[in-house]
């Protein structure tokens, strides 16, 4: 079946594009007719994303893009290089960017909270404030920000006490920045994924995988095209009075 355009002549940055969850959402944005820029530290899965994209709607424009989102100048640089390539804000912004250094509390290092703490969740603020402000300034209100957290940032899991507080954060920052954003008509929401199958699932020894699997109400791993059909709608009109909110994409895992 063929997706909807509900995103024509709709300019969208994804980060952590280059791979994964991030891949298929730029895809997913581009079968409905945005142009993306596609965001990653990798700037060769980024073009391998960026030749998948969809070129169906006249004026479509795709870019790949590097950059560390955890660095405040890193994410200055990308977007003036969207406005001087665009002219344009961008108007959907997806935070998929995200790491993992998974490590029981008493043995994690601060090095490794640290740095999933900066990538996961001061990438996202450093996005979605730069990315308001260029909004704003255009005068033209009008945008939506998603935020991939994870189902992990609200029941915990072992071994990775930096990446729920990581993500556990990044609801915080989205209901906030939805409550500070809304005059401006820009909506902020946080998709949760369960267990997705991704390269970062790619490391996990099939038979955990099966258990894992055996949890899930829905009886399998969830596929990165899950969670990019819940971004498009967020990302379109059709959730225009939503904002604020999680929407947990899990297959019912921990309900």
């Amino acid at each position: 079946m063929a997706a909807p355009m509900r995103l024509k002549s709709t300019l969208a940055v994804v980060t952590g594009g280059g791979s994964g969850i991030g891949r298929a959402i730029c895809q997913r944005l581009s079968q409905e007719g945005a142009s993306v820029a596609v965001v990653d530290v990798n700037i060769d899965s980024a073009n391998e994303t960026l030749q998948s994209l969809s070129r169906g709607v006249p004026g479509q424009d795709h870019v790949v893009l590097t950059a560390d989102v955890s660095r405040s100048d890193s994410v200055l640089a990308v977007m003036e290089q969207i406005q001087s390539r665009f002219s344009a804000p961008p108007r959907v912004a997806v935070n998929s960017a995200g790491i993992t250094r998974d490590e029981f509390l008493l043995r994690l290092s601060e090095e490794s909270f640290d740095s999933v703490l900066s990538v996961n969740l001061k990438g996202p603020f450093l996005i979605t404030q730069a990315v308001a402000r260029s909004i704003v300034s255009s005068g033209q209100n009008g945008g939506s920000i998603i935020n991939i957290g994870s189902i992990v940032g609200k029941v915990g899991n072992l071994g990775q006490a930096n990446y729920a507080a990581s993500k556990a954060g990044v609801e915080g920052l989205t209901k906030t920045a939805a409550k500070e954003l809304a005059k401006f008509g820009i909506r902020c929401n946080t998709v949760l994924p369960g267990f997705i199958a991704t390269p970062m699932t790619d490391k996990v020894p099939q038979k955990v995988l099966d258990k894992i699997s055996g949890m899930i109400p829905l009886g399998r791993l969830g596929q990165p095209e899950d969670i990019a059909d819940v971004c498009a709608f967020l990302a379109s009109d059709d959730s225009k009075y939503i904002t604020g909110t999680s929407i947990e994409v899990t297959g019912g895992l921990y309900l």
